[in-house]
């Protein structure tokens, strides 16, 4: 068969990775002018950025890709582990380095109250549970019938899924700062925790079980890495490729694209990694979408958006005159529940912020000039749907971000300041084609997991299927590769065998 795939984030190669290992004609097209979707590289004055991913976890679900194809991971891309995962820092000053060791996890606790460490132990027990089958179990399993979602409720009422997760982890911890240390997970793929579904608490023994890693050289040297495995096995990328249509014949299957040039490219099978939302509202006309109708995409709900300032300084922050910092800092504002209410339920710029500060030339110096440091800050904010005028408010709060950085953890930062990128919303939307500027797709609701969330084959078109975080099992690394892994069971029916390493015998 010959198959497009519509994207190169880290879903499309995954995805056109496996079906061309299976033996298919692999095509994919890019609308930039470089690989990896949210992956992309800034390279500016010196430096390098990562637009993201940056935490990377289940490293297995990387490394299957390559031994599956016969090759070693190491001789592409090095995996570095991050220690500690995290550094919270809170508004009082305290701080939590939070990492995969359970005595580790137990000291900064019982720092903050020590009747917590009991509760805690009992939530890394129930989270292994959730784990064991909301990620092992589940993750790669296709949910296009509802049978298939009558068949996991006894157990999701067990794992008590009915709960938030900040509900779930209030029953075993009491301080409020441990309460938001063990909750924020799911802000890292698109949720709410006063609203996100408790599954999500798996991520917490997910990190636990198999660490946090960077790749040597940024992100993209990892989206590198999975472009030379597509090359060498025979699959094609096309840069400069915007996909303006998807095409159905007489019989409601896909055909193929057409491009904004006005090409065609002719397909058996057409997987999508674009962002799900956009790509039924503007790549498949209404006429072959009885189910996700203009309507019902709508009235879905969408993940936050984002505000990132990539800058890069002329020297270096290692905690001589500020706070030390660490490779993954979050940096947790006055507000907790109502700043999140602000974003995701009142839609509403904030005065206030909470902030993630990524540090990767504390651990890659590689990624800038010598003697200099490379960071991003990034801000949840409203998706578009909160009237927003970006192209008036973004230099106003890049500033308040950046005078707050500078009083508090970067010293004379805008001294220092050489070079500096900004995204906004309008570059999920306009750039990334998310609807309504969402960074993350589909927000990850119990009534929008699973069956309920847009399927892996689309529900109107047979040979159409998509891959990334809008689809199940969600956002974040381990999911949107797991979104590969279904592709291939939905197309070739199953997991092919790992080829023989190249050169063996």
């Amino acid at each position: 068969m010959r198959i497009v795939v519509i994207g190169s984030g880290f879903g499309g190669l995954a995805a056109a990775i496996r079906l061309r290992r299976r033996g298919h004609e692999v095509l994919v097209l890019e609308k930039r002018d470089k690989p990896g979707g949210r992956a992309y590289v800034y390279e500016q004055d010196g430096f390098r950025f990562d637009g993201g991913p940056t935490v990377i976890t289940a490293p297995w679900l990387i490394e299957e890709l390559f031994t599956d194809c016969g090759r070693r991971m190491q001789d592409y891309v090095q995996l570095v582990p991050v220690d500690p995962f995290y550094r919270i820092f809170f508004h009082d000053g305290a701080t939590f380095d939070y990492t995969g060791d359970s005595e580790r996890m137990a000291e900064q606790i019982a720092r903050f109250n020590p009747a917590d460490v009991p509760g805690y132990r009992e939530f890394v027990r129930r989270t292994e549970r959730i784990f064991e089958v909301g990620f092992m179990r589940l993750s790669d399993q296709p949910f296009l019938h509802a049978w298939d979602m009558a068949r996991i409720v006894p157990a999701m009422i067990r794992l008590q899924s009915y709960r938030t997760v900040y509900g779930f982890v209030s029953q075993f911890v009491r301080d409020e700062r441990v309460r938001q240390v063990l909750s924020f997970h799911p802000l890292l793929v698109g949720g709410n925790p006063f609203q996100t579904t408790s599954i999500y608490t798996l991520i917490h023994f997910l990190e636990r079980k198999w660490g946090v890693f960077f790749a040597m050289g940024g992100t993209g040297a990892l989206v590198q890495a999975l472009v030379r495995l597509l090359t060498e096995i025979g699959g094609e990328l096309r840069l400069n490729c915007e996909v303006e249509e998807i095409l159905i014949d007489a019989r409601g299957r896909a055909r193929g694209v057409r491009l904004a040039d006005g090409r065609e490219e002719r397909a058996d099978v057409v997987v999508c990694n674009g962002e799900v939302g956009f790509a039924y509202h503007k790549l498949l006309p209404p006429r072959y979408r009885r189910t996700w109708t203009d309507a019902r995409l709508a009235r879905t709900r969408y993940s936050m958006s984002l505000v990132v300032i990539y800058f890069g300084t002329d020297r270096q922050y290692r905690g001589t005159d500020g706070p030390q910092l660490k490779h993954h800092d979050i940096i947790l504002g006055p507000r907790y529940k109502p700043l999140l209410d602000d974003i995701f339920t009142r839609k509403r710029l904030a005065d206030d912020f909470s902030l993630y500060l990524h540090m990767p030339t504390l651990t890659d110096p590689s990624l800038a000039p010598p003697g200099c440091e490379a960071f991003y800050v990034l801000a949840p904010v409203p998706h578009l749907g909160d009237g927003t005028d970006w192209r008036v408010q973004a230099r106003p709060y890049r500033d308040r971000i950046m005078r707050f950085l500078e009083q508090h953890y970067l010293p004379d930062l805008q001294r220092h300041l050489v070079t500096e990128h900004m995204i906004t919303p309008l570059h999920f939307y306009e750039t990334l084609n998310s609807y309504l500027g969402s960074a993350f797709s589909v927000e990850p609701l119990l009534r929008q997991s699973a069956y309920f969330r847009p399927h892996n084959r689309s529900e109107d078109v047979p040979n159409l299927y998509f891959v990334g975080a809008g689809t199940h099992p969600g956002a974040g690394l381990p999911g949107v590769l797991s979104t590969a892994r279904i592709a291939e069971k939905l197309i070739c029916g199953g997991y092919a065998p790992p080829m023989a390493p190249v050169g063996a015998a």
